[in-house]
């Protein structure tokens, strides 16, 4: 992998470098500090009963969507 060189604030350099890890390189250090999560390091934070709760919140407001859209469709057949 090759190498850029990038230019930083003081104070950006002196953030990385008061959050980098001893084992880390400066490299490593801006990658973990910038990578944003993906969804799979979500695994496991939320128990089953959570996420039953939020899925059907989830379809009720997908039910909600639906009927607007129906309404919405007759009011404009009927104007």
């Amino acid at each position: 992998m090759g190498t850029k060189s990038v230019r930083l604030d003081e104070d950006t350099y002196a953030y990385i470098e008061a959050h980098k890890r001893e084992d880390e390189t400066f490299s490593e250090a801006v990658d973990r500090l910038t990578h944003r999560p993906s969804v799979t390091d979500l695994a496991g934070l939320l128990d089953r009963e959570d996420v039953d709760t939020m899925r059907d919140a989830i379809e009720e407001a997908d039910e909600r969507d639906v009927e607007e859209v129906r309404e919405l469709r007759e009011r404009f057949r009927n104007s």
